[in-house]
């Protein structure tokens, strides 16, 4: 069965730091370009990092320079750290591959 399940979030004060898992199974994960995306209240889900088999990322210009996406193949996890976090970054962060989705895990930033 192919499942991700993202762990990680929760209430921090602006300025705060988190770091974000997605635990990945029933799929070739070190052969998978991974992403996370995000979808705040009222708003459209929207791309936050992604990386490749080579370990090339991407990032929207939201959070660059503040986030950094990585990847254990041997753990077959993809991680998001976040750091200097604002207000703005609050919403359901969801991990991806191709079609499929995780539920999500909510992250709050308070001011």
């Amino acid at each position: 069965q192919v499942q991700l399940v993202e762990s990680g979030g929760g209430l921090v004060q602006a300025g705060g730091s988190l770091r974000l898992s997605c635990a990945a199974s029933g799929l070739p994960f070190s052969i998978l370009t991974m992403g996370w995306f995000r979808q705040a209240p009222g708003k459209e889900r929207e791309l936050v990092a992604t990386i490749n088999t080579q370990n090339g990322t991407d990032y929207g210009d939201s959070v660059k320079g503040r986030f950094t996406i990585s990847r254990n193949n041997a753990m077959k996890t993809l991680y998001l750290q976040m750091n200097s976090l604002t207000p703005e970054d609050t919403a359901v962060y969801y991990c991806n591959v191709a079609s499929i989705w995780g539920r999500g895990t909510q992250v709050t930033v308070s001011s």
